[in-house]
């Protein structure tokens, strides 16, 4: 998937676009513009894209818009630690972090994952703290 691809790449666009300002945040604000952007363009182009009605608003838990501040908190870790760690410690510790987390939502079915129980095989798998302390080391 083109997404899954382009992972290890943006924390170094988003790391270079903040070089190029005075304070590396700015950079957040271009990345969010773009992003807004390209949102827009799609949904225009797919047919996809209308303002919710008030009772869709009103369905939807609290805290589901807080996704798109985490998102803001991962744009701002690649622009101020990225380039600092590299590419390959950066990426593992966010993966790292993702499976970890994804495991414990999936256990306990939180913020609308199904229950999914945290078998060995699970747990094992989500150990992958290791591998990126060896990839942060060497």
């Amino acid at each position: 998937m083109l997404v899954r691809r382009t992972n290890p790449i943006q924390p170094g666009m988003n790391g270079t676009l903040a070089k190029g300002f005075a304070q590396p945040l700015t950079a957040g604000i271009v990345v969010s513009t773009c992003t807004a952007l390209t949102i827009l363009v799609v949904g225009l182009v797919m047919g996809r894209l209308q303002w919710p009605s008030m009772e869709e608003v009103a369905r939807v838990p609290w805290w589901a818009c807080l996704g798109g501040v985490m998102g803001g908190g991962i744009v701002a870790t690649q622009l101020l630690i990225a380039r600092q760690i590299g590419a390959a410690p950066f990426l593992g510790m966010l993966v790292t972090a993702g499976v970890v987390t994804s495991i414990l939502l999936d256990h306990l079915s939180w913020v609308g994952f199904d229950q999914h129980t945290a078998s060995w095989p699970r747990i094992v798998g989500g150990l992958m703290i290791a591998g990126v302390l060896l990839v942060a080391c060497f």
